[in-house]
């Protein structure tokens, strides 16, 4: 279900562009003078639409100020961003949050799920915000493919941390976005509520044609991408594509640069 943009914003789409996302000299500098750290180096990449792309690296990398800025929840400090065929240089902060909401999904770590509502009305939130009329079969689908239907009416506090990631992943879903962020989407779960949450993930590239970016740490979960970029030192060093995905040769790569 495609999202209608509000009628005061201009979007700049690339026409007949394949790109969900495309990062064109992307530098981004935290603090300044003597305390300037640089956690983007000329950044290049860019990510085709109905695409599955994970980012690993060390800690400190840049990999999760790679997504912030992808995401546009960060400005980089130069160089460019399109962001579902619009670029983001220029955007006040209100077009850069009606952008998200409308054509972005996300799935962090922590769940982010508000306590005192429903599972059903956790996953609509975002249609409520945007204050649109959540469909019944719609959000009635979303739940089932995750698996929820039977806890529709529950709290998050009644579900276990892989059920509440699913509603996590339905509710990144329920805009019908061009491109959902994950930010370590199983860090917090046992391996098989991460397999259950990849699966979801996947199923929405191959099913939905959604293009999904997702930063982790581990092997097994960037197997499930289509291609793998490793980040070191702000800097894109490595790229897995095709064959060489697998948890062994992700696993060894990284060991790689460990040493």
């Amino acid at each position: 279900m495609k999202t209608t943009q509000p009628p005061h914003i201009v979007y700049r789409p690339v026409t007949g562009s394949s790109l969900a996302v495309d990062l064109r000299s992307l530098r981004k500098v935290h603090g300044r003078g003597r305390q300037a750290v640089i956690a983007l180096h000329d950044f290049n990449h860019a990510i085709p639409r109905g695409s599955f792309t994970a980012v690993m690296g060390p800690s400190g990398s840049g990999k999760s100020t790679l997504l912030h800025c992808a995401a546009g929840l960060e400005r980089p400090s130069s160089g460019s961003v399109t962001l579902a065929g619009q670029e983001l240089a220029g955007l006040s902060e209100r077009q850069l949050t009606l952008l998200r909401r409308d054509r972005i999904g996300f799935v962090f770590q922590d769940f982010h799920l508000v306590p005192a509502l429903s599972v059903a009305a956790n996953v609509a939130l975002p249609l409520r915000l945007a204050g649109r009329r959540p469909d019944p079969c719609r959000l009635e689908e979303l739940l089932s493919t995750v698996g929820l239907s039977d806890k529709r009416h529950r709290r998050p506090g009644e579900l276990s941390g892989g059920q509440q990631q699913r509603a996590a992943v339905a509710r990144a879903l329920v805009t019908g976005p061009e491109v959902v962020f994950a930010d370590e989407p199983t860090g917090a779960l046992d391996r098989a509520s991460g397999r259950d949450v990849l699966g979801l993930l996947r199923d929405a590239v191959n099913d939905l044609d959604t293009t999904v970016v997702m930063v982790t740490h581990d092997p097994q979960a960037a197997a499930w991408a289509d291609e793998v970029l490793v980040l070191a030192d702000g800097r894109l060093v490595d790229r897995l594509a095709g064959s060489e995905v697998t948890a062994e040769t992700i696993a060894a790569r990284m060991a790689a640069l460990e040493v």
